[in-house]
């Protein structure tokens, strides 16, 4: 096993000497996690099938989970897939470097064991200036998923990343929380219309100016299944220790349910964790009970940045069952719900 190196790199003008030990590394088939915009991610070169199959084995993540590529200039796009639409050229000029992720056929240089062995690509170009430096200067795409054990609470933190891969991450640049905390939206676009694969930073309003119809390509699939990009299990961005049931509602029926469920559970010995909102957290004045805001429930980024960590956070005080409340599924809500909904295996309790 690896001894797991931590650097630290200031996020916004990364120093180069520790990028260069990184990019070291990435040469050198070995995985550098790194922070992005959206999560942190567990990174090795894209082209290297020894070193991509070594992410598989680090999280414990099944070969049949596709990954995403990351680039750092819109000219290796050219490089890894077999043709750009005039679709993607579009959406990159609008939105990359950002959170968006396109889907397309791959060119010979992507190894099978990137994409599950589809010949179907998931690429993007990330905005975090560490994310870029450490491409550029790798000089080579990046393959990485979020730097997690696979299903578990996606990253935000440098920490969170050492909590579950130290021993298994040869080095990790801690450039400290990252700026969104949910992951990539997922389009493909080898398909007519396009395809909304997984809802992430770059809501779906934002995209139909563009596209005009899209339809939505969710799946909820056990891990056996083999998946059209990453992010479709039923099961992930799960606590490990705690079960999350999820409530779909408003207003005092849904608060009143809430605190209930979490009394039952306090009285069977059970320690309860509680996601909720700043205009609701007075309701919840249980004794014993982890209650956590998210933020405003109109301040929708806000929440997204911290759901993550909050899920973390909840863990590391031992609960044993979290409740959490729903969120409008549009706008950036709509990827809000996808994480709990899958973080709590499809349990909804409709107040």
């Amino acid at each position: 096993m690896p001894r797991t190196r931590i650097l630290k790199v200031d996020p916004e003008h990364p120093d180069s000497a520790a990028l260069e030990q990184a990019a070291e590394y990435i040469r050198a088939g070995k995985l550098v996690a790194f922070p992005t915009e959206t999560v942190y991610g567990l990174g090795a070169n894209a082209l290297d099938p020894s070193a991509v199959s070594a992410i598989f084995c680090a999280k414990g993540r099944p070969p049949t989970d596709p990954l995403i590529v990351h680039i750092a200039d819109f000219s290796q796009l050219r490089e890894i897939t077999r043709e750009v639409p005039p679709a993607a050229e579009s959406l990159a000029h609008h939105f990359w470097p950002g959170p968006l992720t396109f889907v397309l056929f791959k060119s010979a240089l992507i190894p099978p064991q990137v994409t599950a062995g589809s010949e179907k690509v998931a690429v993007r170009w990330p905005s975090h200036p560490v994310a870029q430096a450490l491409i550029r200067l790798s000089g080579v795409p990046i393959a990485a998923p979020s730097a997690n054990l696979f299903g578990h609470i996606s990253p935000t933190t440098a920490e969170h990343v050492y909590a579950d891969l130290h021993g298994r991450v040869h080095l990790i640049l801690d450039g400290g929380p990252t700026f969104i905390g949910l992951e990539s939206t997922v389009l493909d676009l080898t398909t007519a219309p396009p395809r909304l694969l997984r809802p992430g930073g770059i809501p779906l309003e934002a995209l139909r100016p563009f596209l005009g119809d899209v339809t939505l390509g969710l799946s909820y699939q056990s891990e056996s299944a083999v998946a059209e990009s990453p992010g479709q299990m039923l099961r992930h961005y799960a606590p490990q220790r705690a079960t999350l049931l999820l409530f779909e509602g408003e207003g005092a029926p849904l608060l009143l349910t809430m605190q209930k469920v979490a009394q039952e559970y306090q009285q069977q010995g059970q320690r309860v964790g509680i996601l909720s909102v700043d205009e609701e957290q007075q309701a919840f004045s249980l004794p014993d009970a982890e209650v956590i805001s998210l933020g405003s429930r109109h301040d929708l980024e806000a929440i997204a940045r911290n759901l993550f960590a909050s899920l973390r956070k909840l863990e590391e005080k031992g609960v044993e069952v979290i409740l959490a409340r729903t969120f409008p599924r549009e706008h950036l809500g709509l990827a809000i719900w996808d994480r709990l909904y899958r973080a709590a295996q499809g349990r909804i309790i409709r107040v």
